[in-house]
C-alpha cells in the first residue's frame, strides 16, 4: 500500500489577520490549549469537524466531487488523444 504523506499546509500556524480568523483561533486555542499557543490549520479542521460538521462536510463533499469530475475529464481528454 502506498504511503500517503501528510499535507504540509496542515501544520502552518494560523495568523489572526482578520476578525473571523481571530475568533476562530481564539476558540480553537481555548478548546485545545496547545503547548506553544499556536493554532494550526489541522487543529481548526479537527475542531470544525467535531463542533461544526454541518459546515465542514459540504466543503469536503464539494471538494471530492470537483476532484472526481476533474479526474473523469482528464481520463476523457487522455483517451481522445490516443
Amino acid at each position: 500500500m502506498k504511503k500517503v504523506e501528510k499535507n504540509p499546509n496542515l501544520i502552518i500556524p494560523v495568523s489572526k489577520n482578520n476578525p473571523l480568523k481571530e475568533l476562530i483561533v481564539e476558540y480553537v486555542g481555548t478548546k485545545l490549549q496547545p503547548e506553544n499557543d499556536e493554532v494550526t490549520v489541522e487543529m481548526v479542521v479537527d475542531v470544525f469537524s467535531t463542533d461544526f460538521p454541518e459546515f465542514l462536510l459540504p466543503v469536503a463533499e464539494e471538494n471530492y466531487l470537483r476532484g472526481y469530475t476533474q479526474a473523469l475529464d482528464d481520463v476523457e481528454t487522455y483517451n481522445t488523444n490516443d
